[in-house]
């Protein structure tokens, strides 16, 4: 089925989100799972903090979660990304998936026994980020080969609007549990939800096409260790784009995540309950209606200065947000914040996918998934550490403006990203980074 720009009236195809990436029956499927996944590991996103804080009475443990995250996907992301442009993707994104699976049920368990144990907690979050370092960029590069090139910003966006939706419902529901019953039933139900509904993922990979890595250039066989980790590197570094938005989505994440704080924040201001539910569901509320006008993403053309202003945008929000003493105001700040990472993130990922060779997509992803994984993690470690010695508040809005401030300041320094724009013209060639006329089609693909 050609699925064109002209499907849609003017007005909708500008404001309103775009749909035709679901006329691809594989992309369906994989969106579908991935989005009922999504759901349920919003549970084990709630639980987990909430049985550590629980556990420790100390947001500094909370915040170690983090670094348990955060090692795997250094580690395991970077060769999940050699291993998906090596061997079949579906095939890697099966196994992660199954070996998430392993992990999560793993938490059910010694939820069931009341284990009550920080170090085994760490342990089993550390294990699902493996499995999430493996599958993770076989997922993202999946994508540019299921749909159009055309279509790429608007398929990245459906899988951003998507996953911010099942935060916004996942969270309120895990908060529910929360309120109704005692920790003891609660931690549970969040952790059995999420083994039940992951399913849909491994049934998604299962019904996907096989996706062979595309033949080398060199013609030899492609291997997935360190020389191809080596030569993912080089190419990136070659690209000053990319490492460039690779290292403004760093400093959105690591200095204004506030995510570590919530359990705390909830307990001491709020009341605890309920209110930790609307925390973690607050920033994901807000991407997702941004996600519902978001047909006019696919239309910028200045992307790189967008991305730009939608960081500083999210580090202010996260500040103001930080200074509120009411929930209702905390919340719609954070709403605010969320619209503004929904741009961000979906701006840099069609950057990403566009600009990079179908051949290094998968380590590209690599890269990714330890920025975009990984980025939170530290973000948590970060907001814990500076609430163990300074307070919540400090850690909150302090982070919030040295993300702002970064942000702004990175811009200036390397004038090549707020300069950036995708490849665009009837004659495809562009001027990318000031060196040049450059094909459209050299970092597409195919």
């Amino acid at each position: 089925m050609t699925v064109s720009s002209t499907d849609r009236p003017r007005e909708q195809r500008r404001w309103a989100i775009d749909l035709r990436p679901l006329r691809v029956p594989a992309y369906r499927r994989l969106w579908a799972g991935n989005a009922i996944a999504m759901f349920g590991f919003q549970f084990t996103a709630v639980a987990v903090p909430v049985e550590m804080y629980a556990l420790t009475e100390d947001s500094l443990w909370v915040g170690l979660l983090g670094v348990a995250a955060f090692v795997p996907l250094l580690v395991f992301g970077l060769w999940g990304g050699a291993v998906a442009d090596a061997i079949d993707r579906r095939r890697v994104l099966l196994g992660g998936s199954v070996l998430l699976w392993v992990a999560v049920l793993g938490l059910l368990v010694q939820a069931l026994l009341g284990v009550g144990s920080p170090v085994l907690l760490l342990a089993l979050v550390a294990l699902s980020s493996v499995a999430f370092a493996i599958s993770g960029p076989a997922r993202g590069a999946l994508v540019a080969r299921l749909v159009p090139t055309e279509l790429v910003p608007a398929a990245t966006t459906l899988n951003f609007t998507t996953a911010m939706a099942t935060a916004v419902l996942g969270p309120l529901a895990a908060g529910l549990i929360l309120a109704i019953w005692d920790l003891g039933v609660a931690l549970p139900v969040a952790y059995a939800v999420d083994a039940t509904l992951l399913a849909a993922l491994v049934w998604a990979a299962l019904r996907l096409p096989a996706m062979p890595p595309e033949p080398d250039p060199d013609g030899g066989p492609r291997q997935a260790g360190l020389r191809s980790i080596v030569d993912g590197v080089r190419y990136l570094a070659g690209s000053p784009v990319l490492l460039l938005s690779f290292a403004i989505d760093l400093i959105a994440m690591v200095f204004a995540f506030p995510r570590a704080l919530f359990p705390e924040v909830a307990t001491e201001r709020f009341g605890g309950g309920a209110a930790v539910g609307w925390l973690y569901s607050s920033i994901a509320i807000g991407s997702l209606l941004a996600g519902l006008v978001s047909g006019w993403i696919g239309q910028v053309r200045r992307q790189g200065l967008v991305l730009v202003l939608a960081v500083v945008g999210w580090g202010v929000a996260v500040a103001l947000a930080g200074l509120a003493g009411q929930l209702w105001l905390v919340v719609v700040l954070l709403v605010l914040a969320g619209a503004a990472d929904l741009v961000s993130s979906v701006v840099r990922q069609s950057m990403l996918l566009i600009y990079a060779p179908d051949r290094m997509r998968g380590r590209l992803q690599g890269v990714n998934t330890v920025v975009v994984a990984g980025g939170p993690r530290l973000g948590d470690l970060r907001a814990g550490a500076m609430a163990a010695g300074f307070g919540s508040g400090v850690a909150w809005i302090g982070g919030g403006v040295a993300a702002a401030v970064l942000a702004v300041l990175l811009a200036v320094a390397f004038p090549a990203l707020t300069r950036y724009r995708p490849p665009t013209g009837a004659d495809g060639r562009e001027h990318d980074e000031g060196r040049g006329p450059r094909r459209a089609n050299d970092g597409v693909g195919g």
